[in-house]
């Protein structure tokens, strides 16, 4: 049996994930990351990282008889997670910080800090399984289609992935609920976290002037366009708006508008139809690739939104940085700085970001 380091964020599926782990007879070790400042937050009650959450994770811990540390990633936390989620925005682009938080910080310092207590595997609370064959281990979809996670996935380094293990990966979320009722462990009937961890109120364009300043350009007014040029409206600054949104534009229109591109250099919102929304391509970069990257002419299939289903797509272009893709079906509101996750069948190959 290995000695695994294991994620517990204080919830359901990382507590069940620990039970499982105990049951198998493994020797774990949990651990919490405080990856924020809670002081800078009007609420923790919502999150996966916030104080009730280290105090519920304990309390599992002791009922489990495991060892359970907390271990302070703020420093790392706000570098690769909260900066990143702040310039996106200020770049008109729209960010996923659960996924930069997995490969950047979680799952990364998971591995270096399990070496330095003598662990071997580290495990996380996703729904996603891993497949070890001659080619090496891979990652393949939850079996529970409802709450499979690997689109968050798509940007853990590759050298990390033998070391990676999913407990619940293999459970549907109405098994994980009965078992850990079964085990009478403390978060059995905890809701789930909805929010960004370190914006629980969910109001991210208020955190986002307390990062940038309200004088920031991206907070400012200015023109909402349509499509042919036309001054439509004003908006109420450019980082307040994502593509695909409609609140906020204001009504009075014969036709609901959407928002279709932010343009920081000019602070315009761009406006359109519902089917201008549409879209049979996408550019991804920032890329990161688990096995070999594909080829000009693969056909795989690739998910841009975390609800979305999987599209099959045609690879029409690789180059150093980017890689475009052709879709079969339109994907709607295709939004720059959101993920693209690639897969073959089930398996989890890679992703980037929308370009």
């Amino acid at each position: 049996m290995s000695k695994v380091l294991l994620a517990m964020s204080g919830g359901v599926d990382s507590s069940v994930a620990a039970a499982l782990l105990v049951e198998q007879g493994h020797s774990v070790v949990g651990v919490t990351m405080k990856t924020f400042c809670y002081s800078e937050t009007n609420s923790t009650g919502k999150t996966c990282c916030g104080l009730d959450g280290i105090m519920d994770a304990r309390r599992v811990a002791e009922t489990l008889g495991i060892p359970h540390y907390v271990f302070d990633m703020e420093e790392a936390f706000t570098a690769a997670v909260i900066d990143d989620f702040v310039s996106e925005y200020a770049a008109g682009r729209t960010p996923n910080p659960c996924v930069r938080c997995n490969s950047n910080t979680k799952i990364p310092d998971l591995l270096h800090k399990g070496r330095m207590l003598g662990c071997d595997v580290i495990a996380t609370g996703h729904y996603a399984r891993t497949h070890t064959d001659g080619s090496g281990t891979h990652i393949l979809r939850g079996s529970d289609r409802a709450k499979d996670q690997t689109y968050f996935l798509w940007g853990v380094p590759a050298e990390v992935i033998p070391h990676l293990h999913f407990p619940v990966g293999e459970l549907t979320k109405p098994e994980v609920r009965a078992y850990a009722r079964r085990l009478e462990l403390a978060t059995a009937d905890k809701p789930e976290s909805q929010e960004i961890c370190f914006v629980p109120s969910g109001d991210y364009a208020e955190f986002l002037g307390k990062r940038l300043g309200d004088d920031h350009a991206g907070l400012q007014p200015g023109a909402v366009l349509s499509t042919s040029g036309e001054v439509v409206g004003e908006h109420g600054g450019y980082a307040r708006y994502t593509v695909g949104q409609r609140r906020g534009l204001g009504g009075g229109r014969g036709t609901p508008l959407y928002v279709l591109g932010v343009r920081p250099a000019t602070n315009e919102v761009v406006v359109g139809t519902a089917a201008e929304l549409y879209r049979d391509d996408v550019v991804l970069g920032d890329l990161n690739w688990l096995h070999d990257a594909p080829r000009v002419g693969d056909q795989l299939a690739v998910q841009v939104r975390h609800r979305a289903q999987a599209v099959p797509a045609r690879v029409t272009d690789v180059a150093y940085d980017t890689v475009t893709l052709k879709l079969d079906r339109t994907q709607r509101a295709v939004t720059p700085g959101q993920s693209g996750a690639l897969f073959v069948g089930d398996e989890l190959i890679g992703g980037g970001r929308i370009r």
